[in-house]
């Protein structure tokens, strides 16, 4: 599990080691919920403090003064939004294949 708080000053990201294991076996014992829940330690990486939108503003100004291309491209853009609305229509269509160039 990871916890993003950019309220925090120290700890920003916090990794948690927690999940469920679920027996294998017949389909009844899922059922009659034979989970094994699993706590391990928590771990918070060290981030650099530099605030990411002044780092992206300067590197798109460099970019510009330099005439090279961004690797952030709107192209890149696009893609990650139709990666997150992908994510989004597997939300609510459980078990099913989810295209990427699958349109709304």
């Amino acid at each position: 599990m990871l916890v993003f708080d950019d309220m925090e000053s120290n700890e920003k990201v916090k990794v948690y080691d927690k999940g469920i294991t679920v027996k294998q076996g017949d389909r009844e014992a899922v059922y009659q919920s034979l989970f094994h829940y699993r706590v391990g330690d928590m771990w918070a990486p060290r981030l650099d403090p530099t605030e990411a939108l002044l780092k992206e503003c300067r590197y798109f100004g460099d970019c510009i003064r330099k005439g090279e291309i961004p690797f952030n491209s709107g192209e890149t853009g696009l893609q990650v939004v139709q990666i997150l609305e992908a994510a989004t229509r597997s939300m609510h269509q459980r078990g099913v294949l989810v295209n990427l160039s699958q349109p709304d």
